[in-house]
């Protein structure tokens, strides 16, 4: 099938759908039950990005960049930009060791309940077998499918498969290519590189660091629109992702009509699938009630009245395998889990996979840990919903995106609240102690609710509870010898 008879079949699909390409239509569609339960989520940055392993996945644009110092490096390690460019990374992107049933099975192990490849980076290598990108893991590189591969992988542990594409941006990413000679100029490489839309003073990256909003002036053509909705519905179609992840540049004006028909026609076929989906977006991208809004590397301060998601990694400098990457500890982690949860969110945890497949020690040393935890204290987090406040105490995270890597300093004092079928988890988020005060639990008067029995979800056994004018007293009798959040299941009668 080729773009104009594809084209010809999603405007097709969407006339024959409940789903039409207008807010109005699509401001219908509701936030998935299985995703709203499912709480966590794990997100892979891995494509030839992971060969060079310096400084970020953002590589294949820095390198043509004489301001960033990838620039230097890419030449002192591999040669100049003319006789070595990015594409000349894929016979080394072998992938020799990767294992989608051994990924599957570790992220089960790590409680999450869906898994997001990038079936697509900016860099326009695509991870799928797909008809409208020669360039390709399926024929290149690994020569595998690794989605694919993914998809049954995970699907056979019970995960739900997603996907992630950030084609959008490839229209102008490797443009820095084009203000010397390179071989991003050459014309055998166009459909690789993409029209490396060159506009230095808009998309220089001293402009993008200090505003975003230069890349609205750049307008991708109509063929390139087209494109991007037929790559983006053929991943639809092919795998069947419950769950559509999309980067930025999509919220510029250009993009709405081409939103509005990718939109319908994924809401309408998943109709035809007789399953629940939606799509993943930042900014102001899609319209309030449409799709499920994410924050990058951040959260809110408060409960959303509408779910939504934190997308975030667990190395703190790139999305993708660096050799120098710092990593998060399982504490954080989790704690980060906790609070997005309180707030009426999910968590997309990120890794980045090596060149050959495997996953870092660093990565598969807090997946465990953190599964570890969602073994005993998954209860409150799976299937809950906010409570009407969402925590306690003085600590509380910045609001907005790229703010999470610090990690929080929570104190006993600090509380984070779930609920589900009549039951209130409290988690004390920095237990260091065998006596705990909630003080939103407090006495209030006579049309106050009453709180029944209470657990510790785990080992650790209640010795004593009393409630009183202060709050709900809980004596343990002895620590938890843990440093991560304990969970305590109170009984609302």
């Amino acid at each position: 099938m080729d773009h104009k008879e594809y084209l010809k079949m999603i405007d097709e699909t969407i006339g024959a759908g409940p789903y039409k390409a207008d807010w109005g239509s699509l401001s219908c569609h509701k936030t998935p039950d299985w995703y709203y339960k499912a709480k966590f989520g794990i997100f892979i940055h891995w494509g030839l990005y992971s060969v060079p392993a310096y400084s970020n996945e953002w590589y294949s644009r820095h390198m043509y960049d004489p301001a960033h110092h990838e620039y230097d490096f890419h030449r002192k390690h591999f040669g100049d930009q003319k006789e070595f460019g990015y594409k000349d990374f894929i016979p080394m992107f072998r992938g020799e060791n990767f294992d989608a049933e051994e990924w599957a099975a570790l992220f089960k192990e790590a409680g999450a309940k869906y898994v997001m490849p990038v079936c697509e980076h900016h860099d326009g290598f695509a991870m799928y077998d797909t008809e409208f990108n020669r360039w390709n893991a399926a024929k290149m590189g690994p020569c595998r499918n690794i989605a694919g591969e993914l998809k049954k992988a995970c699907e056979a542990e019970g995960l739900v498969f997603c996907a992630s594409t950030h084609r959008a941006e490839h229209f102008f990413f490797m443009n820095m290519g084009r203000a010397f000679e390179s071989d991003v100029t050459d014309e055998e490489y166009r459909d690789f590189y993409g029209p490396a839309y060159l506009c230095p003073e808009l998309f220089s990256d001293a402009v993008f660091t200090t505003t975003q909003d230069t890349f609205t002036k750049a307008v991708p053509t109509e063929e390139w629109l087209e494109d991007w909705l037929v790559r983006t519905c053929e991943l639809i179609d092919k795998y069947q992702p419950k769950i559509l992840y999309f980067d930025w540049w999509i919220h510029i004006a250009p993009f709405k009509p081409y939103l509005k028909k990718l939109c319908a026609y994924y809401y309408n076929r998943a109709e035809e699938w007789g399953t629940e989906v939606t799509i993943n977006y930042k900014h102001e991208a899609f319209a309030p009630g449409v799709a499920t809004f994410d924050v990058e590397r951040g959260a809110l301060t408060g409960i959303s009245p509408v779910p939504w998601q934190t997308d975030t990694a667990i190395g703190k400098h790139s999305w993708g395998y660096t050799k120098d990457n710092e990593f998060k500890p399982a504490r954080q982690i989790i704690c980060d889990l906790v609070d997005i949860v309180s707030k009426n969110g999910m968590l997309l945890l990120n890794i980045g996979p090596k060149p050959d497949g495997s996953i870092t020690d660093e990565e598969r040393a807090v997946l465990k840990e953190t599964g570890k935890w969602m073994k005993i204290n998954g209860e409150g987090i799976y299937g809950t919903v906010p409570f009407r406040v969402f925590g306690e105490g003085d600590v509380n995270n910045p609001e907005g995106a790229f703010m999470d890597n610090d990690e929080k300093q929570f104190t006993s004092s600090d509380y984070r609240f779930t609920y589900k079928d009549g039951f209130l988890y409290a988690f004390c988020m920095r237990p260091d102690s065998e006596s705990f005060v909630i003080r939103t639990l407090k006495i209030k008067g006579e049309h106050d609710f009453i709180t029944g029995s209470v657990e510790v979800l785990g080992d650790l056994k209640v010795k004593d509870v009393r409630r009183d004018k202060e709050g709900l007293h809980i004596v343990t009798g002895k620590k938890t010898g843990s440093d991560r959040p304990l969970c305590f299941k109170i009984e609302i009668t």
